[in-house]
């Protein structure tokens, strides 16, 4: 049978934004009738109790536009798409049920796993990747050493939790996946990839459809139903739309387009385990609460990011599509140059938020953003409250004076469509910050909303 076409995908993503927008609406009531809020807590910040599971309607607007344009008529693959959707309804009922009964991690990770097996159970396995410079590296796939579906799991897993560690700010996880996901269509029918080419139209466009609802200040949050079921759509379009292929750069753009999620789960994770603290534990050190403490509000916030994943959008795109190589090993020069340029400029924005969030610290760099905190301190207080910031990560002089910095604006902005983030949120944010770092022990609880 024909494959679907690029107009088959379009008319996928606009249904599954209908769709997904039209049963929001409904699906807050149904949050609210069953006790299903987001209360506002330490971590968080939203201000007000929301109703969660937003993700119903994420996995209504999937379903049927799955329904219309992916499962018949392409021989054996329709029964591939016939396992995602049935893990895709299994990980968004888990989802629903730790939204309303804050399942213990155990459970949901078990709903996690029992996904990610269904869809590999049903042939969403990767058994070799293609390498830049290495070439064809083919997993082991018989017996024991059956390492592709194996690998593939655990993938997955990964993916949902990324995801699902992301959503923590209005708008960014939905966000975030809309652009990822129009990139990886994009991708995936320039690879010949269709039929995943459709499942990522339809996933940006479920994703789009919530966002009207959840872009800050949010109506609806699409909680962990909604987080679990992107995350697993995305792995799935991952492995599907472009690790499966034979081409060079398959593997590598899937890294740059989820660079952004990736690097906030895989920062926070290495935190929590140098302060031996459960991976599984809440705290304010995504990016998005690097950002409040900064000053941003939501709307910043959301804008910084999604500008940083376009960025890394579009390097991705340039890979693929800038005619910079003959495919023989050999360069063409002058689109050679625009490629080293996009990838400066992608880095040099990448190296920008790193120092802005001080994601990585530096001695030289922090002395001098002490220096003009405390112009006024002596070189041994500077060396010693620089010491104590590579230790802990806070520097209290600079946070103050943040603080300070925001709250001026606060007092001269009222009713704006952008407010800054208050000074009361802030000092929880770093309270909690300081906790974690070995204060008093916090509770359980998930990351996402």
């Amino acid at each position: 049978m024909v494959q679907p076409t690029e107009l088959e995908a379009l008319y996928a993503f606009l249904l599954a934004a209908v769709v997904t927008a039209l049963l929001t609406p409904l699906t807050m009531r149904v949050a609210q009738t069953v006790g299903a809020m987001d209360e506002p807590r330490e971590r968080g910040l939203s201000d007000r109790p929301t109703p969660l599971l937003g993700g119903l309607a994420i996995f209504a607007g999937v379903l049927v536009a799955a329904l219309v344009w992916l499962p018949g008529g392409y021989g054996k693959d329709h029964q591939l798409w016939h396992g995602v959707l049935l893990a895709a309804g299994v990980i968004t009922l888990v989802g629903a049920l730790d939204d309303r009964f804050d399942l213990p991690p155990a459970a949901k990770l078990a709903g996690q796993v029992v996904a990610a097996v269904i869809v590999v159970n049903f042939g969403v396995a990767v058994k070799a990747i293609t390498l830049p410079f290495i070439g064809e590296l083919a997993f082991p796939n018989a017996g024991v050493t059956n390492a592709g579906p194996v690998l593939t799991v655990i993938g997955l897993v990964a993916m949902m939790n990324v995801v699902n560690f992301s959503d923590g700010v209005d708008g960014l996880a939905a966000g975030v996946c809309v652009i990822i996901a129009a990139a990886m269509a994009v991708i995936a029918f320039d690879l010949s990839r269709q039929q995943p080419g459709v499942l990522a139209a339809l996933t940006a466009g479920a994703a789009l459809g919530f966002l009207l609802f959840n872009f800050p200040p949010a109506s609806s949050f699409m909680g962990d139903c909604g987080a679990n079921l992107l995350g697993l759509l995305m792995g799935v379009i991952t492995v599907e739309a472009a690790v499966k292929t034979a081409a060079v750069v398959s593997f590598v753009l899937p890294l740059i387009l989820l660079a952004v999620p990736f690097l906030d789960t895989t920062f926070v994770v290495l935190k929590r385990l140098k302060y031996k603290q459960p991976i599984y534990r809440s705290d304010s050190e995504h990016f998005h609460h690097r950002m409040a403490r900064i000053g941003f509000s939501s709307r910043r916030t959301i804008a910084y990011l999604y500008a940083w994943t376009l960025m890394l959008a579009g390097l991705a795109l340039a890979l693929r599509f800038v005619p910079y190589s003959d495919h023989k090993g050999h360069l063409r020069g002058g689109w050679t140059l625009v490629m080293l340029t996009i990838g400066l400029l992608v880095v040099a924005a990448s190296v920008y938020l790193v120092y802005v969030l001080e994601i990585l610290k530096f001695r030289r760099l922090d002395a001098v953003r002490l220096r003009l905190a405390r112009p006024d301190a002596s070189p041994a207080e500077i060396e010693e409250h620089v010491a104590k910031h590579l230790e802990t990560g806070e520097f209290e002089a600079v946070s103050q004076a943040r603080e300070a910095e925001v709250q001026v604006l606060d007092d001269t902005v009222h009713g704006g469509a952008e407010q800054p983030v208050g000074e009361r949120q802030m000092d929880e944010d770093r309270v909690g910050a300081e906790q974690e770092r070995g204060g008093e022990q916090a509770s359980i609880a998930a990351d996402g909303r």
